[in-house]
Protein backbone atom coordinates (compact mmCIF):
# COMPACT_ATOMS: atom_id res chain seq x y z
CA UNK A 1 0.00 0.00 0.00
CA UNK A 2 1.11 3.87 -1.15
CA UNK A 3 1.94 5.91 2.04
CA UNK A 4 0.15 8.67 2.27
CA UNK A 5 1.28 11.73 1.59
CA UNK A 6 1.85 14.58 3.71
CA UNK A 7 0.54 17.80 3.29
CA UNK A 8 2.20 21.17 4.01
CA UNK A 9 0.25 23.89 5.77
CA UNK A 10 -2.90 25.18 3.83
CA UNK A 11 -2.18 22.33 1.02
CA UNK A 12 -4.64 19.92 -0.55
CA UNK A 13 -5.08 16.95 -2.30
CA UNK A 14 -6.22 16.30 -5.65
CA UNK A 15 -6.53 12.70 -7.83
CA UNK A 16 -5.65 12.07 -11.06
CA UNK A 17 -4.74 9.06 -13.19
CA UNK A 18 -4.32 7.78 -16.82
CA UNK A 19 -7.32 7.33 -19.41
CA UNK A 20 -7.37 3.65 -19.96
CA UNK A 21 -8.20 4.10 -24.00
CA UNK A 22 -5.15 6.36 -24.63
CA UNK A 23 -3.34 7.08 -21.62
CA UNK A 24 -4.01 10.89 -21.52
CA UNK A 25 -3.89 12.32 -17.89
CA UNK A 26 -7.04 13.12 -16.40
CA UNK A 27 -7.76 14.84 -12.81
CA UNK A 28 -11.11 14.09 -10.70
CA UNK A 29 -13.62 16.67 -10.41
CA UNK A 30 -16.07 17.35 -7.54
CA UNK A 31 -18.93 15.66 -9.64
CA UNK A 32 -16.83 12.60 -9.39
CA UNK A 33 -15.99 12.58 -13.03
CA UNK A 34 -12.75 12.40 -14.77
CA UNK A 35 -11.45 15.66 -16.54
CA UNK A 36 -8.22 16.31 -18.91
CA UNK A 37 -7.50 19.35 -17.16
CA UNK A 38 -6.12 20.73 -13.88
CA UNK A 39 -8.48 23.54 -13.20
CA UNK A 40 -11.95 21.12 -12.75
CA UNK A 41 -9.78 18.76 -10.20
CA UNK A 42 -11.49 18.77 -7.15
CA UNK A 43 -9.60 19.67 -3.85
CA UNK A 44 -9.55 17.68 -1.25
CA UNK A 45 -8.30 17.32 2.48
CA UNK A 46 -6.52 14.31 3.84
CA UNK A 47 -9.22 11.96 5.13
CA UNK A 48 -11.81 12.90 2.06
CA UNK A 49 -8.98 11.76 -0.57
CA UNK A 50 -7.97 8.61 1.03
CA UNK A 51 -11.83 6.93 1.15
CA UNK A 52 -11.46 8.49 -2.60
CA UNK A 53 -8.83 5.98 -3.39
CA UNK A 54 -10.03 3.32 -1.65
CA UNK A 55 -13.37 3.56 -3.50
CA UNK A 56 -11.53 4.34 -7.24
CA UNK A 57 -9.58 1.38 -6.72
CA UNK A 58 -12.11 -1.12 -5.86
CA UNK A 59 -13.71 0.00 -8.96
CA UNK A 60 -12.41 0.15 -12.70
CA UNK A 61 -13.62 3.20 -14.55
CA UNK A 62 -11.61 3.27 -16.88
CA UNK A 63 -8.70 4.81 -15.48
CA UNK A 64 -5.50 3.04 -14.24
CA UNK A 65 -3.34 4.36 -11.68
CA UNK A 66 -5.39 6.57 -9.52
CA UNK A 67 -2.90 8.75 -6.94
CA UNK A 68 -3.58 11.65 -5.22
CA UNK A 69 -1.27 14.88 -5.70
CA UNK A 70 -0.77 17.79 -3.57
CA UNK A 71 -1.82 20.60 -4.33
CA UNK A 72 -1.73 24.64 -3.60
CA UNK A 73 -5.30 25.58 -3.85
CA UNK A 74 -6.05 27.82 -6.34
CA UNK A 75 -7.80 28.00 -9.31
CA UNK A 76 -6.31 26.18 -11.14
CA UNK A 77 -4.34 24.40 -8.29
CA UNK A 78 -0.68 24.53 -8.73
CA UNK A 79 1.02 20.55 -7.52
CA UNK A 80 3.91 21.46 -5.23
CA UNK A 81 5.94 18.68 -6.76
CA UNK A 82 7.71 19.49 -10.39
CA UNK A 83 6.90 16.20 -11.84
CA UNK A 84 3.07 17.13 -11.24
CA UNK A 85 3.67 20.24 -12.60
CA UNK A 86 4.90 18.96 -15.73
CA UNK A 87 1.78 16.42 -15.88
CA UNK A 88 -0.60 19.11 -15.05
CA UNK A 89 0.51 22.04 -17.52
CA UNK A 90 2.44 20.18 -20.40
CA UNK A 91 5.67 19.09 -21.55
CA UNK A 92 9.19 20.92 -20.01
CA UNK A 93 10.36 21.56 -23.49
CA UNK A 94 8.33 24.89 -25.11
CA UNK A 95 9.24 26.70 -28.27
CA UNK A 96 9.69 29.65 -26.66
CA UNK A 97 13.13 28.04 -25.15
CA UNK A 98 14.01 25.80 -28.47
CA UNK A 99 17.33 26.27 -29.68
CA UNK A 100 18.07 26.39 -32.91
CA UNK A 101 20.02 23.50 -34.65
CA UNK A 102 22.89 24.65 -36.58
CA UNK A 103 23.40 23.15 -39.95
Amino acid sequence: MKRPTRLGEGQKLILTANRLLDGHIVWRDAAGQWRPSITHAAQLDTDTAQTALETLNAQKEGVVGVYEVAVHPGIPPSPVSVRERIRAFGPTVHPEFATELEP
